[in-house]
């Protein structure tokens, strides 16, 4: 049964587990897309699934993630008001990242293969591995269902 949690409604212990093995990932996926405030990456965090976070809990994660050297901060005193931490993924953070979406594409292909036996389907072409993310994302020649390599669709 799910216990109560006063500031977020009913708790799901077998997500709460799964969330929190989510939270690095998800904020090192933040920092390679830009540089952030710790408040601003807790309430992001919400667009990914989290409900909000115990501010204490999350500051502590990237406090631990800054000493294993995941992430680095710096102190932003250019604006009015109290300095603020600004957080960026470091390289050793890229690399744990890239080694996390490694991981969830195979893991992507089990799942897929699992649904396709138990559903009764047709096995389909299996994903290829991408070997770089970073290409992944300006590769404009990936074929689509209705083109080939080189050909581009329509509506580019």
């Amino acid at each position: 049964m799910a216990e109560e949690n006063k500031e977020n409604g009913p708790r799901n212990p077998a997500t709460d587990a799964w969330s929190k093995n989510w939270v690095v990932p998800i904020l090192l996926l933040m920092l390679k897309q830009w540089r952030s405030y710790g408040y601003e990456l807790m309430e992001k965090m919400t667009t990914y699934g989290f409900t909000m976070m115990n501010p204490g809990t999350f500051y502590r994660t990237l406090r631990q993630m800054e000493k294993d050297g995941m992430v680095s901060s710096s102190w932003d005193t250019s604006e009015a008001g109290p300095a603020r931490r600004i957080y960026a993924i470091t390289e050793s953070g890229e690399t744990y990242l890239k080694y996390w979406a490694d991981s969830l594409n195979q893991y992507q292909q089990m799942m897929d293969t699992f649904f396709q036996l138990y559903t009764g389907r047709p096995t389909q072409k299996t994903r290829e591995p991408v070997a770089d993310w970073d290409d992944a994302e300006e590769d404009t020649d990936t074929p689509t269902p209705d083109s080939s390599p080189g050909q581009h669709s329509a509506g580019d």
